[in-house]
């Protein structure tokens, strides 16, 4: 996946996740293992906390593909050097690799934080952000460029699913 807060990635991937897919959620498992980000830890640590748990679940997709699963990773990938080296952990298992992206604007990204912010101290898929945060991560964010492949979800996931289903078919 690529896309910022408040893009749907973890809407599409539990969709994923529903339909068989092994859905891994590095935001889920910071929560389990340090607590709520801003209040058991300093908000600035974050990046320093995922970091052990990315290079694991990395392991564990590898692990997973090539047993045969198909497998979500419900993260953003905001960098497409961090893209090709999550897409090359699958390629070099011998997996198809599909990269969902997940575009909008930053008012639509921001009324679902805001609406998302209510729900930060029970939802690991919920940290709280302000719409200054939001704004200076769009700044980072490189969307998908004609050389790398991928599929844009509008809103609907039949195409996302007909996309998975021919790249599984090659």
């Amino acid at each position: 996946m690529a896309g910022l807060q408040g893009s749907r990635k973890t809407k599409v991937a539990r969709a994923l996740e529903a339909q068989g897919f092994l859905r891994f959620s590095p935001d889920e498992r910071v929560w389990e293992t340090y607590g709520h980000y801003g209040r058991d830890f300093p908000r600035g640590e974050y990046l320093v906390r995922e970091q052990p748990i990315l290079e694991k679940i990395a392991v564990e997709v590898g692990e997973a593909l090539s047993s045969g699963r198909d497998v979500v990773v419900d993260h953003g990938f905001w960098t497409a050097s961090e893209r090709e080296k999550w897409r090359r952990i699958g390629e070099d298992v011998g997996a198809t690799v599909t990269l969902v992206h997940l575009p909008g604007t930053h008012q639509e990204r921001w009324d679902r934080i805001k609406a998302r912010n209510q729900e930060t101290y029970d939802n690991p898929n919920a940290m709280w952000f302000s719409e200054a945060d939001l704004l200076r991560h769009a700044t980072r964010f490189e969307p998908p460029g004609a050389d790398e492949p991928h599929i844009t979800y509008t809103g609907d996931l039949e195409p996302v699913l007909r996309a998975l289903e021919a790249s599984a078919d090659t």
